[in-house]
């Protein structure tokens, strides 16, 4: 079953303890969309202007992504994010932000996308994935990703769109800082109390959970000793994640699940281990299904 990505598409500069890239594709769409194609077919849904360059189209039609729901706007500029990883690689800063044409952004979905029944709202404001699903005719199962910035500036809308979804994904501290629980089990617990299926809390190096009335499911993170560029690494694997859940039919069953956050889990590694998505450009399913046996191995007691 195919599935719809609504997020951002940017253009990045880069900066990290070891290298300085600049003017590189990024993006919560971006890095979701591209994960998710390793396992079922994707719609991108996403807004650039004038600027972008159309060997980037390609990548993403190369790779068997629908394009049509991805906007030009004439005159405008693509959104921009310059950021700088410290020597942890795991802490950084923010150094500039540039909206652009995401700024007013509001998705007008081609017909082919209206009927699609897997959605996935990338990072991006929830007055997005609001107006997105505005539009969609019916879907089986929908997922979102957030962070602290529309925790805190845009509480009302986002506490409107987990009305409206089946799934969240974010990271233990946006768990409890959404919920204001000083623990991450009891946070996620909080956030189901909204009607929601499940949630999957990220932990960043240390892995991530799966939870639901019922269930919980944990799964550490692949070692990964060559961190190049951390970033687009959560969107790939939530990408990813629902990607496989989406080609299962949905299913949310244990093995469904399990795998789905073991194949989130293993394209977030390949994706670190490079800019934008140089790594992932560079995989087949054969060194995925490599990398599946190292961590069975890894985990298996």
């Amino acid at each position: 079953m195919s599935l719809l990505v609504v997020g951002s598409v940017a253009y990045d500069n880069i900066k990290t303890p070891i290298e300085h890239r600049e003017n590189i594709l990024g993006g919560s769409a971006t890095f979701a969309a591209y994960a998710a194609s390793f396992f079922a077919p994707v719609q991108i849904v996403g807004v650039v202007g004038e600027d972008w360059l159309p060997e980037h189209t390609k990548c993403f039609r190369d790779h068997g992504i629908d394009t049509e729901g991805l906007e030009i706007e004439k005159g405008g500029k693509t959104f921009r994010w310059s950021g700088k990883y410290l020597d942890n690689m795991n802490d950084r800063e923010t150094l500039d932000t540039q909206l652009n044409v995401l700024g007013n952004f509001k998705p007008k979905l081609p017909e082919s996308c209206r009927q699609t029944k897997y959605i996935f709202l990338g990072n991006g404001a929830p007055s997005t994935g609001l107006e997105a699903l505005n539009q969609i005719h019916g879907a089986d199962l929908v997922v979102a990703d957030t962070m602290d910035l529309w925790i805190n500036i845009a509480r009302d809308d986002l506490d409107k769109l987990l009305q409206r979804i089946d799934g969240l994904v974010l990271n233990d501290s946006e768990a409890k800082q959404l919920t204001g629980e000083i623990n991450t089990l009891s946070a996620g617990r909080k956030i189901l109390e909204n009607g929601l299926k499940f949630v999957v809390v990220k932990k960043g190096e240390h892995g991530a959970f799966f939870l639901s009335r019922d269930k919980i499911y944990v799964v550490p993170a692949f070692p990964t000793e060559n961190v190049v560029d951390p970033t687009g690494a959560g969107d790939s694997f939530a990408g990813a994640m629902f990607a496989y859940i989406a080609a299962q039919n949905g299913q949310l069953d244990e093995t469904t699940i399990k795998n789905a956050l073991v194949y989130g889990t293993l394209i977030a590694s390949f994706c670190v281990e490079g800019f934008s998505l140089e790594r992932l450009q560079k995989i087949n399913s054969a060194e995925i299904e490599t990398r599946l046996s190292q961590f069975r191995q890894i985990i298996s007691f």
